[in-house]
Order: structure tokens, then sequence, then C-alpha cells
């Protein structure tokens, strides 16, 4: 189900999904981890791919920490639903799952 691009790199792939389409930020100002979660959804070769930016507050920093992950076309609706109560356990429980389709996102062992 991956998307398999032409071999970019996820900051490439990152920049021209953020340079080419129109996203919806979700922000988060009370999570202590999640800055703000942006999905954009991309049409490729007719064909629709689910994309979530997720950006990790950096400590000691307002600057954040960017991911991407590869997400299913419910995950905007889930992840809005209940980021306003929590916006780690919403990002736990419809984000991160999706974290191996890309590669692209780290580990949270």
């Amino acid at each position: 189900m991956g998307y398999q691009g032409n071999s970019q790199s996820c900051d490439e792939l990152m920049e021209s999904i953020k340079a080419n389409n129109y996203g919806t930020t979700y922000s988060s100002y009370t999570s202590e981890a999640i800055s703000k979660v942006t999905f954009y959804e991309v049409m490729i070769d007719y064909q629709t791919y689910y994309f979530a930016i997720v950006c990790f507050k950096s400590e000691y920093s307002y600057n954040c920490s960017e991911y991407l992950y590869q997400v299913a076309s419910n995950t905007k609706l889930n992840y809005s639903l209940n980021y306003l109560d929590s916006a780690g356990k919403a990002f736990w429980k419809y984000i991160q799952p999706y974290n191996k389709n890309l590669d692209c996102a780290p580990d949270f062992e």
C-alpha cells in the first residue's frame, strides 16, 4: 500500500507534498510532544494518497521536527475528532501505526 515515489528521500517527498498541495493543520498548543499535524490528500496517477506531517516539539526550543507518515483515508477524521482531548493519544492511536509505510518517521519504542 505504501507510496513508491521515484526514490525521493523523505525530506524531498515532504517538501514536494507541502509545495504542491493544500493541507489541513491541527495545532496542539497544550500538548507536551506534538506541536501540530498537517494532513494532505495527494493525487498521483489518478490514485489518492493520504499523508500526515507531524511536527514534534523540541525540548528547550520553539522549533519542531517534522516527520512524514502515509496514512489511511479516515486518519484525518479520526485524529480531528480526538486531538483536542489529547494530541499525543490521538497520534499514537491514529498516526503512529502507519510509521512503516514510508519509513520516514522515528520508531518510538
